[in-house]
């Protein structure tokens, strides 16, 4: 974890500052391009680069998550407590889960392996309510579409 200390080597910067108040106040888990796309019209010389190394500076200061799914594209998160996510693998929407950490899993893991567990993340992959009803939608739709032509 970053000390106090080092925070302080890096310069307060508004576009920081911006960028963290976009994140703190967003559930969504933007991308980078995101984040860019947003600020963009309020700071005319931004570049994409200048927001990935304000990420990087905001995530080495301990004020963010980075989180990488395997997607090819890293998400952020400036809830940097221990907590779990949810991914619609239809829409691709990233939602916090607000259970407590279970404990339980790393003295488990510790038993078995010996290891020493710093901390866990865990995903649960599904669909969210939004795409659950559409998908009950369609299927509807399908069966009806069906029994129609079978007459």
């Amino acid at each position: 974890m970053i000390t106090n200390k080092e925070k302080n080597l890096y310069r307060n910067t508004k576009q920081r500052q911006k960028i963290l108040d976009l994140l703190v106040n967003s559930k969504s888990h933007p991308t980078a391009d995101w984040i860019y796309l947003k600020l963009k019209k309020k700071f005319k010389n931004l570049s994409l680069g200048t927001v990935y190394r304000n990420l990087r500076i905001l995530k080495e200061t301990g004020q963010i998550w980075e989180l990488n799914f395997g997607t090819g594209f890293s998400r952020f998160d400036a809830v940097v407590h221990s907590h779990y996510h949810f991914i619609c693998s239809s829409c691709q929407k990233i939602y916090d889960i607000k259970i407590p950490p279970m404990r339980e899993l790393d003295d488990r893991v510790i038993q078995l392996t010996g290891f020493r567990i710093l901390s866990h993340r865990l995903v649960f992959f599904g669909l969210c309510d939004v795409c659950k009803l559409k998908k009950k939608k369609n299927s509807k739709n399908v069966k009806n579409h069906r029994t129609q032509y079978r007459s």
